[in-house]
């Protein structure tokens, strides 16, 4: 069959779609011309991820295109759909820091992660910050330097800030425009690499408070001066145009790519990114792939990627617009070299630790296979519920492709009915989870794991029948140090023999531990704003808009008890925000709660 339609495949650039067995796309790519890339995989020899991708492959479609931005993008918007298998995949949706000075008469200067362009456009974003200690502590320093609004909402009465003079005391006087202006344009030339005007004013504050003998407070100064100065000397690099830059370097070798990003912003290495993975088709557009997955992501991007050569730097730049670079000399050349350095360097660290973790998923996820008696458990969905005496009863879900924990496929079920009852709790949520599935067509996975024993497992059995779908499952128990202690299946039900000291029990206890703490993590947040909500219908002043302020900014009871007076005050009148510290104390001393 894969003969025939090879045979009327087009020399015509498009994306393509591998398929396994079961009809799951396993792996999607792009090319500039079909015909070739595809017979490629079905008229070689190949090692490695390359070999199990083409093992796997049942049938395949393809997707013509007009060009060859076309068919990046369409591969972006295809891989980010179907997340296939065998495609190098972003797995870890860390999302980085950003320092944002807002654009509001007084302004306020924040760090936020996910900055939505179009809602803040005239603020000023700066970053990303892959070191989030270095973004907190860079909005500390200025915020201690500069008198700025430290309040999100303005209270009716000046706070601490002012009185120990790191604000203006805005919400009380008509502060001149110009002084604000200042302070910003400050700002802005210190985050854009220029040190000078800051390093100059701290030293001028150290300076008056020792002629005033008042050396504790010009110590303080000297720290921050020296804060500056290691922590710029250790960023320092050569170029010095200010220009936020990304430098990409890459090592190859035996079907394995280890990847580095260095971040530089405002003339300073800022921090890196560094991945290694197994690959299974050509390097270069694996890596394109890659770079494209990467970009795709940021809404902020730098101006500038330095690049080794060998790819479309004018594909790239039509389709992210960012301006593509490969130096052949010269500084930026350098940096390059700096780049593929340290992806050697990492190569040379991770390698034989990265593939023997391969090695060791792989085998124990072709045992659990085997111990299931079914084919495959490349997609496994675990589940967890929690409950407290029949209240805020909720589930999770996890998702692990490949023996790896795909977090962007999470899900939270917040259940229904206040029903002290695991099984209901079960059937309802594997209900709500497969009837989704084939309502909009979500790909099915290949084992569901639950967590209990037989009675969970039948339930879950049960739903899945009702609904005519035919997937595995089975169940994790626990003992009774809640730790994982057996794994039971097939049909009908038994204890299936797992050696606790096996990579698969292994596997197994790190499955049932992430679905639980996620699960749990879940529960105590819908329980905190449960009791919080509570605790605020109790407070007088305090109606249904500002309980909403309230949960918006603290969402639990330990963060709002943590907070002052004057803090609450940016919400509530003084006489209220009393009133509900009070009671927070007082909450605290009838649940027997230690304040210390």
């Amino acid at each position: 069959m894969i003969d025939k339609k090879l045979s009327l495949v087009p020399h015509h650039p498009g994306c393509y779609l591998m398929k396994n067995v079961d009809g799951n796309i396993i792996y999607v790519g792009k090319s500039k011309n079909l015909k070739n890339r595809l017979s490629s995989y079905f008229k070689q020899q190949h090692t490695g991820k390359t070999a199990m991708l083409v093992r796997d492959i049942y049938d395949f479609e393809y997707i013509l295109t007009s060009s060859e931005l076309e068919s990046l993008l369409l591969e972006i918007n295809l891989i980010k759909k179907y997340n296939p298998k065998y495609n190098i995949l972003l797995r870890d949706d860390k999302s980085y820091p950003y320092i944002e000075l807002t654009n509001e008469k007084i302004p306020r200067l924040t760090i936020i992660r996910n900055p939505n362009v179009k809602k803040n456009k005239s603020h000023k974003l700066f970053g990303p910050y892959p070191n989030v200690k270095a973004a907190r502590e860079t909005v500390e320093l200025l915020n201690r330097i500069y008198p700025l609004r430290k309040c999100k909402n303005m209270p009716k009465k000046e706070c601490l800030y002012y009185h120990i003079k790191e604000c203006l005391g805005y919400c009380i006087f008509d502060i001149d425009q110009n002084i604000i202006d200042n302070i910003k344009n400050e700002i802005i030339t210190f985050l854009n690499g220029n040190h000078d005007i800051v390093t100059q004013k701290i030293k001028k504050k150290m300076e008056f408070y020792s002629n005033k003998l008042l050396y504790e407070k010009a110590l303080e100064y000297k720290e921050m001066l020296d804060y500056i100065n290691i922590t710029l000397e250790k960023q320092k690099v050569e170029l010095d145009d200010n220009i936020n830059r990304d430098v990409i370097g890459y090592y190859t070798d035996n079907n394995y790519l280890s990847l580095v990003i260095l971040f530089i912003r405002g003339g300073k290495l800022l921090g890196t990114k560094k991945d290694i993975f197994a690959v299974c088709d050509d390097v270069n557009e694996e890596l394109l792939s890659y770079i494209s997955a990467y970009y795709d992501r940021f809404k902020i991007k730098p101006k500038e990627v330095l690049l080794a050569d060998g790819f479309d730097n004018n594909l790239l730049e039509k389709a992210f617009d960012i301006k593509f670079i490969t130096p052949s000399r010269g500084k930026k050349k350098r940096l390059l070299e700096l780049a593929y350095d340290n992806a050697l360097i990492y190569f040379n660290e991770q390698m034989s630790l990265v593939k023997q973790n391969d090695q060791r998923r792989e085998k124990a996820l072709e045992q659990l296979a085997s111990l299931l008696h079914i084919n495959c458990v490349d997609r496994i969905e675990l589940f967890d519920n929690s409950n407290l005496f029949g209240s805020f009863n909720v589930s999770g879900m996890v998702v692990f492709i490949n023996g790896l924990a795909s977090k962007n496929e999470y899900r939270k079920f917040k259940i229904t009915s206040d029903v002290n009852d695991d099984y209901s709790t079960m059937r309802e949520v594997i209900y709500r989870r497969y009837f989704r599935v084939l309502k909009e067509g979500l790909e099915k996975p290949d084992l569901i794991i639950v967590d209990g024993g037989s009675g969970q497992l039948n339930v879950a059995r049960e739903v899945l029948k009702s609904l005519n779908l035919n997937i595995a499952s089975a169940g994790l128990k626990k003992d009774d140090k809640h730790n994982t202690a057996t794994l039971i299946g097939l049909d009908p039900i038994q204890t299936l023999n797992v050696d606790k000291n096996s990579d698969l029990f292994l596997l197994l206890s790190r499955m049932q531990d992430e679905v639980h703490n996620y699960t749990i993590s879940y529960h105590k947040q819908i329980r905190s704003k449960g009791a919080i909500s509570s605790i605020l219908d109790n407070i007088r002043g305090i109606g249904e808009k500002r309980k909403k302020q309230l949960l918006k900014r603290y969402k639990t009871i330990s963060k709002m008890k943590e907070a002052t007076i004057e803090n609450l005050c940016d919400i509530l009148p003084l006489d209220v925000a009393n009133n509900l510290h009070k009671f927070l104390e007082e909450y605290d001393r009838k649940n027997g709660i230690d304040g210390r």
